[in-house]
């Protein structure tokens, strides 16, 4: 990876990211907003190698949020408060869910994808809303985080936070050799012309199938944090908007981009903090500015970086 102006920011906002809960003494407040910003950088990046590296549409992507948020929730509500048991239950929950929907969905393409993904969350969204024993729709609070046998303390919202940085920066690595290997060139290929990798040999849909997978398993670790992160989950963390939340995260930080859906991520939480102090009705002025985006910098944030070489990833 060259020293290019990418890179330069890249370490930049990582290096910040660090620091930034000794430079901010400590404040609780902006510490909670950089904290949920890199928790939805995480499920952005999830949503990013299907849809920025697979040209998958998913409309539903949200709901493995909710899945990871309800697994700490519906745990603790049973006095299970252990995270060794919790984590693992809610990425495989989300795991098992991302099989099915993916198989489901991958029988279709296009606006028809768009659909069903969204379809199947929204079913989702309405099976939390029917729960009674979990609070449906007034949804449920965590009164005590997960717990790592004395090893991490989740309380503490500094310790908390460095989780989220810690997964981050994991995901990241992981994801930058994702697509790189071979598993990840097939991915980026079939976004150009599926039908070549078809012919060539490759078994696309199974392909497809795996990345929808690790995508919802990424998400609902996502989920797993912002459980702990809010002490609170309901079904409204898996409504569709919340899906188009994540897909603007993407777009503004740059689909197709390793660290795009950080930058993406970031800029909206602070955009949303800055504009809702204005205005309730913030997404008036958002909404055209995502559209300044997208006609003028259809790269997002990263694009602005300059033109990206494959060895940025």
């Amino acid at each position: 990876m060259g020293l290019n102006r990418r890179t330069i920011v890249t370490v930049l906002v990582l290096l910040g990211l660090a620091l930034l809960p000794l430079l901010l003494g400590g404040a609780p407040f902006y510490i909670g907003v950089v904290a949920r910003a890199m928790i939805l950088a995480i499920a952005a990046i999830s949503l990013n190698l299907i849809l920025g590296y697979g040209n998958m549409f998913s409309f539903g992507h949200a709901v493995y949020i909710g899945i990871g948020a309800y697994a700490v929730g519906i745990c603790a509500y049973y006095d299970i408060f252990d995270g060794f048991i919790q984590w693992p239950i809610g990425l495989a929950v989300s795991a098992a869910v991302a099989l099915v929907f993916g198989a489901i969905a991958l029988r279709t393409k296009g606006v028809y994808f768009i659909m069903i993904t969204m379809a199947l969350a929204q079913m989702m969204y309405f099976l939390g809303l029917s729960l009674d024993e979990y609070g449906a729709d007034d949804g449920l609070v965590i009164y005590t985080r997960s717990e790592f046998a004395g090893l991490i303390d989740l309380e503490d919202h500094i310790t908390l936070y460095y989780v989220c940085f810690g997964f981050l920066l994991l995901i990241v690595l992981g994801m930058a050799r994702l697509v790189n290997s071979r598993f990840g060139l097939v991915i980026r290929a079939t976004r150009f012309n599926e039908a070549r990798m078809r012919a060539l040999g490759f078994p696309v849909d199974r392909y497809k199938l795996t990345a929808f997978v690790i995508a919802g398993t990424v998400c609902g670790l996502a989920g797993l944090l912002l459980g702990n992160f809010t002490n609170f989950v309901n079904p409204d963390m898996m409504h569709w908007t919340r899906s188009g939340e994540l897909i603007f995260m993407v777009v503004l930080g740059g689909m197709g981009s390793v660290f795009g859906p950080v930058f993406g991520a970031i800029a909206f939480l602070l955009l949303e903090e800055f504009l809702s102090d204005w205005t309730e009705h913030w997404q008036i002025v958002f909404g055209p500015f995502l559209i300044l985006v997208v006609l003028f910098a259809r790269g997002g944030i990263d694009g602005l970086l300059g033109r990206r070489n494959p060895s940025d990833d």
